[in-house]
This record gives structure tokens, sequence and C-alpha cells, in this order.
């Protein structure tokens, strides 16, 4: 019988291996980004390599979606619309802390190009101090 990861994962087009039940087991209710180092803190008995195509195919078949947040490493973020062709909210990167967050309630904002430019992605990053950082009080 299959678990709820497997048909999941089957559900996305992926085989459900060893290394990705437990990789997706791992990441699935993180509520913000993440990096490759941040699971492989998560899953230190597991190969670097290994951990990095995963999150790779998982982005590749939409369960995760990579943020360029400035920070020079990647992060992921668990896909939790339904239509998940249309990722089209925003990004919070925290400058005191360092997380991103996806602020999936806050879509991006129409933006209108001139005739003849075709987007093909769009990325909107806020950057700024979050919530739980402000309440320290502690910043410039």
């Amino acid at each position: 019988m299959e678990t709820s990861t497997e048909a999941t994962l089957l559900h996305h087009g992926i085989r459900p291996t060893a290394v990705r039940i437990l990789v997706y087991r791992a990441i699935r209710h993180r509520s913000e980004a993440f990096s490759l180092a941040d699971t492989e803190n998560w899953l230190p008995d597991m190969d670097r390599s290994s951990i990095f195509r995963t999150l790779r195919l998982f982005a590749e078949h939409q369960i995760l979606h990579e943020i360029d947040d400035g920070s020079g490493t990647a992060k992921y973020c668990v896909c939790r619309c339904e239509d998940r062709h249309h990722l089209n909210h925003i990004h919070f990167a925290c400058t005191r802390c360092f997380h991103t967050y996806c602020l999936e309630d806050h879509t991006i904002p129409l933006v209108t190009l001139p005739d003849g430019f075709l987007p093909q992605e769009v990325e909107y990053i806020v950057k700024g101090i979050c919530p739980k950082c402000t309440k320290q009080k502690s910043f410039p």
C-alpha cells in the first residue's frame, strides 16, 4: 500500500526511491525557504550530491520552487498552491536573520512590458526585517 509521500511523488511523475522519500519527508512541512545546506543538516547521514539531485528533481516537477534571494545560495520552498504552474507570489528575504519566506497570499503585481518583450519568468523579492527580527528590536 502506498504512503502519502509515495502517492505525492507519483502524482508529480517522480518514482519514489528511498532517498526521494526521505528528502520529501524532511522538507514537506517546512514553511520557510531552505537551502541545500539546511537539508543536509536535517539529513546528516545522506550524501550531499543525492540531496542536491533530489531537490533539483523536485523543483523540475513543481514539488518545490527555487528562489533567488540574492544571497548567492539557491533556496527552495515547498509548493503549496493547487496550480503549481502559476507560482506568482512574493518572497521576503530578511536582511538580519537571512531567512526567506514565501508570501503565498501576496501576488506579484502585473507588469506591463513594451511590445515585443515576452516574459518567461518573474521573481519578486522584498528585502527587509522579518517579524521575528523586528520583535528583537536590535537592528540599526
